[in-house]
């Protein structure tokens, strides 16, 4: 063997030997520089093609951006949708999820078409609920300040009509044995009724205030709310009446906004019911005796 041949079996050696120490134990590029006595391109030369030792890694900004990327991809999320998301380019997002199919199941496949349509709807929509909601606001406002100050015969006007719609209302079978009870989910109309026994004359005392409510909800949260509402402990609430839940039934008055109906009852109500229910008459009478208003 020449040597020339000698030198080229050397090289060829230590190569292999090079490209086995960098994947076990996974030395560093300098150790193995070191160890061998080559230059850093014959090195790159020797260990081309073999990915370095995950701890000479050094840490990337990206990396956390790129596992975001193929969690979303996973998600069924389309390029666009991830470098919107992430805040990145398209091409980025492209290059980081390439390799991940867009949909793993035909019902992903669904589930991303409805996200797309829903998506397309909103954006076609929503500068209409944006201009429907500043209309809304105006109106409000407008509205509110126009009505101004109440005198007590408008608020005994308004508080007897609001009774007769919502109110419990004397029985044929138990004449005159009538008690006024009141209830309602809307605080404005709670406190309309609050506000008309005021002017009525009627002392807090008389005022006994009742949750009454689905028993799947939050109840505690729910009484403090309306505690606040009419400016009373909670702990005067008497009992709250729960609804019996029944599963077969597709509730929408659920979630956080929900809290149930308010029952105010007014204790020694009987002649006060009397007055409310003479004022309807009136009002009953005077629109028989007028035309209908047209606004």
């Amino acid at each position: 063997m020449t040597t020339s041949d000698t030198a080229t079996s050397r090289h060829h050696e230590m190569r292999a030997e090079a490209r086995r120490l960098r994947v076990d134990p996974g030395l560093s590029r300098s150790q193995l520089m070191k160890i061998f006595g080559v230059g850093n391109g014959t090195l790159t030369e020797w260990l081309r093609g073999i990915e370095p030792p995950e701890w000479t890694r050094l840490p990337n900004a990206k990396d956390e951006v790129r596992q975001k990327a193929a969690a979303l991809r996973r998600e069924g999320r389309t390029v666009p949708e991830i470098a919107a998301t992430l805040g990145v380019s398209k091409s980025s997002a492209y290059l980081w999820t390439r390799d991940l199919p867009l949909d793993g199941s035909p019902e992903a496949a669904a589930e991303r078409r409805s996200r797309h349509s829903r998506a397309v709807a909103e954006a076609r929509w929503e500068p209409y609920r944006r201009e429907r909601d500043k209309k809304r606001e105006e109106t409000l406002a407008g509205r509110s300040a126009w009505v101004g100050s109440l005198s007590d015969r408008e608020v005994i006007l308004l508080g007897a009509v609001a009774y007769w719609c919502e109110g419990a209302k004397e029985k044929p079978w138990r004449a005159n044995a009538i008690q006024m009870q009141f209830i309602n989910s809307d605080p404005r109309l709670i406190l309309l009724f609050l506000r008309y026994q005021a002017v009525l004359g009627v002392n807090a005392d008389r005022l006994k205030f009742r949750l009454s409510i689905h028993e799947s909800s939050n109840v505690v949260e729910a009484a403090a709310w309306w505690a606040k509402v009419v400016g009373v402990p909670v702990e005067a609430f008497q009992r709250p009446t729960l609804k019996k839940h029944n599963p077969v039934t597709v509730r929408q008055n659920v979630g956080e906004s929900y809290r149930g109906c308010l029952v105010v009852t007014v204790l020694k109500s009987r002649t006060l019911y009397w007055e409310t229910e003479a004022v309807m008459e009136g009002v009953a009478l005077d629109l028989e005796r007028s035309r209908p208003a047209i606004m």
